[in-house]
């Protein structure tokens, strides 16, 4: 294969994974990585520098139009960087620590895992609960648009939130990808936030997220420009296009297309990663 065909390869395969990502909110990186190294069999490290400029991609991308649109909660977002950010440093130190057969074994669990809560979300319209006071005091609530209106809601259960947030943020750093499925499963299941909040959010947190650990990457010689160009390209074009699809139409059977995809590649990984393929 030549340098054209490669990179029109990359390109097609990241413009679905931007799509999927900026659909599901679990960032574009947990297709990249497998691809990468499955398909293209690209060095793991270099494919995770990739994954991790793509996820920054995928939050550019998709962010700005849902904020727009009125989804993404910027205030609970940033507040909660604050530990996500500690953690994908942590995590992009010990990148350079760990066997890529280990961090092939453990992405495999992060993709299994990824489609275990893709198939377990809550409807979009979250339930009646009490207001809880810390959040209240914080002001991390907001509303979103449903049908003609709009729905209120107030997050719930920061603190568990706040800690599940820091072993996102390390899973990200280490593996080189957004970790939205910890990051979603944070906001959804502890915070009760709604289905798409969580979602639109989570996008948004992603690039902020990848950002504090791509410079490890970067000087540890794990980000190539001619493998990153056509990647960033197409999870940026794939993102857009999710983000404009995702407030028009529902996203169960994407979901499920994903994750049928993700368990595959999740399995895949895990056995290269234990045979030493990887």
């Amino acid at each position: 294969m030549n340098v054209l065909c490669f990179s029109l390869a990359l390109f097609g395969t990241s413009l679905l994974a931007g799509f999927l990502g900026a659909m599901t909110g679990l960032g574009g990186g947990v297709v990249i990585v497998p691809v990468l190294c499955l398909l293209f069999k690209v060095d793991l490290h270099y494919a995770l520098g990739a994954s991790l400029i793509s996820v920054i991609a995928t939050s550019s991308g998709a962010a700005a139009a849902y904020v727009r649109e009125g989804f993404s909660n910027i205030r609970i977002g940033m507040f909660l960087e604050v530990t996500t950010t500690l953690g994908a440093l942590l995590g992009a130190y010990l990148t350079a620590k760990v066997s890529g057969n280990w961090i092939g074994v453990i992405f495999g669990l992060v993709l299994l895992y990824s489609a275990w809560t893709s198939l377990h979300r809550s409807d979009d319209r979250p339930k009646r609960h009490h207001p809880d006071a810390l959040a209240m005091r914080l002001n991390l609530r907001g509303s979103y648009p449903v049908g003609g209106g709009r729905e209120e809601y107030v997050a719930e259960h920061v603190p568990a939130a706040f800690g599940i947030m820091f072993g996102a943020g390390t899973l990200s750093g280490l593996l080189g990808i957004g970790s939205g499925a910890v990051k979603v499963l944070a906001m959804d299941q502890a915070m009760k936030l709604p289905f798409k909040v969580s979602t639109t959010t989570s996008n948004f947190m992603i690039g902020v997220t990848a950002a504090a650990s791509a410079g490890i990457y970067l000087n540890h010689g794990y980000i190539l420009p001619a493998l990153s160009m056509p990647v960033v390209l197409g999870v940026l074009a794939g993102s857009l296009m999710g983000a404009r699809t995702l407030a028009h139409v529902k996203t169960r059977t994407i979901r499920m297309a994903f994750v049928v995809v993700i368990v595959a590649m999740g399995i895949e990984m895990i056995f290269n990663g234990v045979t030493g393929r990887l």
